[in-house]
């Protein structure tokens, strides 16, 4: 009998530690994953404007090009 409460009272605060423990890894989980969310529409974003700034040259190279055949 005394060995089943002995158990009894140090299963207890070891679940307690173990179910802390396992909330305290899934917050953390959680914020990986927003932050990798958020760096995508980073990368995203990122990928439009350079997109857009290349599309900028080129129309420029083709608006130049032609005066630069001009002068030679």
């Amino acid at each position: 009998m005394t060995v089943i409460l002995v158990s009894i009272f140090l299963i207890i605060p070891l679940a307690g530690i173990i179910t802390t423990h396992l909330e305290k890894q899934s917050k953390i989980k959680n914020e990986m994953i927003k932050d990798q969310i958020e760096l995508e529409k980073l990368k995203h974003q990122n990928y439009l404007i350079e997109t857009e700034k290349m599309k900028l040259e080129l129309e420029k190279i083709k608006i130049d090009q032609p005066k630069d055949e001009i002068r030679f």
